[in-house]
């Protein structure tokens, strides 16, 4: 059961009835909010949503009825109200400047004036308003000629659902950004003062109500009753007319609709309101599913059938990653099957990876902190020269054909990858080969540099999306883009780059400083760390002692053609490590980021987080003699794009598995392989044919092997090799007599390379 968001545990079920008689409907959702941490965006607790979903299930909750009721005074309909005082202008002018004062609560002196005035003024008087509110008086110098509040929004409106255009979840999710003008009423009367008004309030509630409730809205409503008024003032103040409701109130349980018809205005508080409002939630992934279901099981194919067939195709490429499409699938009907998905017109990159980027939201939503980094490498087919689609992916042969592969890789702060985010596959056109001096006269929208400001447009659509979740997108020295900081800057997503280009900083008053490398290393040194510099080549591996400065600077674009010159403010880390352990080659490093750099401790922070960028090296590499994606074969390159889309994930998975029996050792081998699985596991890695009783852990199960386990062929191995030697999943024989006398399965690929050391 959920209340206000927060899974109740049978612990909390039982506190309940405990607890119900004797404390109040507020205190017990007090604790409720202290237990579960319930807050709002502002970081209180939501003692006031707790309570009244409490009420809402108090039969289902076991609790006792509230002894005391308050009952609502709403004014009549039919009751007159005073007419508004008529003044001209000129009696206006003379009462002194129109301003709005937002009332502070009860106890303030305005709370007065703006009760009197609606409850003499307006038909429906100054109460009740529902849910989050904040009110105003309008005043003309010291006289108070107007009243107005803003409340929550309606749950549903059809008019203004379909003028938004957003889903069911989406509107769940966003229906906070949209705030109701619940009151507007006017003491005086003077033409054009009403649309004046409301452009004095629309100015100021936008911050009024982010500071109080930490929520931006974007969107404005407003309801207007048809039998006694028309909406002039709203037409004339800019809003939108979308329609009429149907005439149910908000307390109209039994569907009567016997209250009266109100048309509908909305004014927009934003310019991407639409889009803010259309944002999807993020679902939440069960954790008793099948990890193959959470992956690719709600890709949209426009079939069930295909979407069956996605999920099983991926689940045995898993099982056997370095095998080829026939191998995997097992059958010929199976491999029919497969070629078929993969050339099926609905088929492609982003329709198979859409399921699986939703499932690593969701488990980017548990976290503080995601970096989605990204980086490019080549996918070289040159050895299936009749593949259509293909194009040059070397700078020195034309001959070399393939791919160009563009991942952004989702990690958690302590490596552990989460999902890939985009995969952006493309190939060059051969006319464009030897085409570079040419790239300096194009826009950056026709250059492929471009591919790095897409990849953050990514990574900025998941950051509206992941409310809790701060979404840094980390990249190497070809990031180094003006273009991408520019775009960050008006992101939620922010950048953590390492810089090449020898950029001219500027002064707050636009005049040259100096250049950005000699600029950062006349800072002083503020902290320092340690880095372990993995083996490559010839090259041993180390710990590097790092010095690290920081400042923050003013990078300069170089003018263009009209002499215009784009400048933007970023924070620049160097990190140069020491010469008693750097050697020939030492780490050198500057970082330009978005993020706010204003201490030694975050400093050195981010200089941790970029150490994580080899984490897409090792998908890469992974993703190449893991899966040996360069061995598929197809005859156009968009099969070859929807069969990435799987490798992809099954790659992806490798490292999880990896990572996460490296992070928790102890847990039982349950947790990621079935019962065959690690038994055949457990059979193949102590050459024993007795599997132990007792469910052992990972760490005993793998025997520190998971990473070559799980990037070969011997998970298949061993399972047809426990199977030929005649045993079921429990180890116990089985009657099919073994069709082959060998004692032991052959011996799998070697891992060594897979996950690397970087």
């Amino acid at each position: 059961m959920q209340i206000c968001g927060a899974e109740l545990t049978s612990d909390d079920l039982t506190w309940l009835e405990r607890h119900a008689g004797g404390h109040s409907r507020t205190a017990l959702a007090r604790e409720l909010c202290a237990r579960h941490r319930i807050r709002d965006a502002t970081g209180r607790p939501r003692v006031t949503a707790v309570r009244i979903e409490l009420a809402r299930r108090s039969e289902e909750l076991s609790l006792p009825a509230t002894t005391t009721r308050i009952r609502a005074v709403r004014r009549e309909s039919s009751v007159a109200t005073a007419s508004p005082e008529s003044l001209t202008q000129e009696e206006l002018a003379a009462l002194g400047p129109l301003s709005v004062h937002r009332v502070e609560g009860r106890r303030d002196s305005a709370h007065a004036a703006w009760t009197r005035c609606l409850d003499e003024h307006h038909y429906l008087g100054s109460g009740p308003l529902c849910g989050a509110q904040i009110r105003y008086v309008v005043r003309a110098g010291v006289r108070v000629i107007g009243a107005a509040s803003f409340s929550s929004a309606a749950l549903h409106v059809a008019a203004r659902d379909t003028y938004i255009g957003w889903s069911d979840g989406a509107r769940k999710r966003n229906r906070d950004r949209v705030i109701m003008q619940s009151r507007f009423c006017l003491a005086v009367r003077v033409q054009n003062l009403a649309s004046r008004v409301h452009s004095l309030l629309l100015s100021c509630v936008v911050d009024d109500w982010e500071s109080r409730y930490g929520k931006r809205p974007v969107l404005a409503e407003s309801f207007v009753d048809t039998t006694r008024f028309s909406g002039t003032s709203y037409r004339a103040a800019n809003w939108t007319y979308v329609g009429e409701t149907s005439g149910r109130g908000r307390q109209d349980r039994e569907h009567d609709a016997a209250a009266t018809i109100k048309s509908v205005w909305l004014f927009p508080l934003a310019q991407d309101w639409q889009e803010t409002l259309r944002i999807e939630p993020v679902r939440k992934l069960d954790p008793d599913a099948d990890w193959a279901e959470d992956e690719w099981g709600a890709a949209e194919l426009g079939d069930a059938r295909l979407t069956r067939r996605l999920v099983k195709y991926g689940r045995a490429c898993f099982e056997r990653p370095t095998e080829s499409c026939p191998q995997a699938c097992g059958s010929r009907a199976a491999t029919k099957a497969a070629y078929r998905l993969l050339n099926h017109k609905t088929a492609g990159l982003d329709t198979f990876l859409a399921s699986h980027r939703e499932s690593s939201l969701a488990r980017a939503a548990q976290e503080s902190v995601v970096l989605a980094i990204q980086d490019t490498t080549s996918l070289n087919y040159s050895h299936h020269p009749a593949t259509e689609g293909l194009g040059t992916i070397g700078s020195h042969n034309a001959a070399t054909i393939g791919l160009q592969v563009h991942s952004v890789l989702l990690s958690n702060l302590a490596g552990t990858p989460l999902g890939l985010l985009q995969i952006d596959a493309w190939a060059r056109a051969p006319k464009d080969f030897g085409g570079a001096d040419k790239r300096y006269d194009l826009p950056i929208e026709k250059k492929e540099s471009h591919k790095w400001i897409r990849g953050y447009e990514a990574a900025d659509a998941a950051a509206k999306r992941l409310d809790r979740t701060q979404v840094v997108t980390v990249a190497d020295r070809e990031a180094d883009i003006f273009e991408l900081f520019e775009t960050a800057l008006e992101g939620k997503a922010q950048v953590l780059a390492r810089a090449v280009q020898k950029r001219r900083i500027l002064t707050p008053e636009s005049e040259f400083e100096g250049y950005l490398w000699e600029s950062v290393l006349e800072e002083p040194i503020v902290g320092e760390i340690f880095v372990r510099v993995p083996r490559s080549g010839s090259r041993k591996s180390r710990t590097a002692h790092i010095d690290v400065r920081y400042r923050e600077v003013r990078i300069s674009k170089p003018m263009d053609r009209k002499g215009k010159q784009r400048a933007v403010t970023v924070r620049a880390i160097a990190a140069t490590e020491r010469a008693e352990t750097g050697g020939d080659d030492p780490v050198e490093w500057l970082l330009l980021t978005t993020l706010p750099v204003d201490s030694a401790e975050s400093a050195i922070e981010k200089v941790r987080w970029y150490t994580q960028r080899w984490q897409i090296e090792v998908f890469h590499r992974t993703l190449k003699t893991g899966c040996k994606i360069e061995r598929r074969q197809s005859s156009t390159a968009e099969s070859l794009k929807a069969g990435l889309a799987i490798d992809a994930v099954v790659a992806w998975r490798v490292m999880h598995l990896v990572k996460l029996g490296r992070e928790v050792p102890d847990a039982p081998c349950t947790v990621f392989f079935e019962e065959l699985e690690w038994k055949a596991l457990y059979c193949f890695i102590h050459k024993t044919k007795t599997p132990p009783a007792e469910t052992p852990t990972l760490r005993r199960s793998s025997h520190g092997r998971v990473a070559g386990w799980l990037s070969s062929a011997a998970r298949a191995t061993a399972i047809r090799g426990l199977k030929r030697r005649g045993r079921d999943s429990s180890g116990s024989p089985t009657s099919r007599p073994s069709s082959r006398s060998s004692s032991r399965p052959r011996s799998p690929c070697p891992a060594g390379g897979l996950v690397g050391k970087g």
